[in-house]
């Protein structure tokens, strides 16, 4: 099993981004969500080996600030192969997003 976190960050305001749902999809069903800390951070568990998606409530977030965003929902998906651990983190604004294999 590998054990899944990621951490959202604002570029936009330099800020980590508190309070964003997550979830996690495996073969298009929810396995697990979360909402990020203070931090930005977020632990979702562990994942068996093979495909799965991050979708982030990026729309929902932003509205709750009072932003207009381009993106409804960021969905990153991902494969694991037993690794122990796996981090993917979303550098996010407005209109653009990032996201790579963490450490």
């Amino acid at each position: 099993m590998t054990a899944l976190t990621t951490h959202v960050l604002d570029a936009a305001s330099g800020r980590p981004a508190a309070g964003m749902a997550v979830a996690v999809r495996t073969a298009g069903a929810v396995v697990a969500t979360a909402v990020t800390d203070a931090d930005g951070r977020a632990a979702l568990g562990a994942l068996g080996a093979g495909e799965h998606t991050l979708v982030f409530d990026t729309g929902a977030w932003f509205a709750a600030r009072g932003v207009e965003a381009f993106y409804p929902s960021v969905a990153v998906a991902f494969r694991v192969d037993g690794e122990p651990h796996a981090h993917v983190p979303l550098l996010l604004s407005p209109f653009a997003y990032s996201t790579y294999r963490g450490s």
